[in-house]
């Protein structure tokens, strides 16, 4: 993965430093968290902000291997 060097506003490597600690990721992983779920709203603006949360962690459990199959009772 490439990475680049980008100017943010100070205020917004504060916030992304508190959010970050309390859900154990970095101040880069915040931010990039932050960009992929306005990305995703962005994309999908009739979808609520739970329905994203919980589609990326659907995707995190399917890159983990976590995911059970899922059956339908007849």
């Amino acid at each position: 993965m490439a990475t680049a060097s980008i100017r943010l506003d100070q205020s917004l490597v504060e916030k992304a430093t508190i959010w970050g600690k309390a859900h154990h990721r970095t101040p880069p992983k915040q931010i990039e968290y932050w960009a992929k779920i306005g990305e995703m709203m962005e994309d999908n603006p009739d979808l609520p902000f739970s329905f994203v949360q919980q589609a990326l962690l659907a995707q995190a459990e399917r890159e983990a291997g976590k995911l059970e199959p899922f059956e339908l009772d007849d």
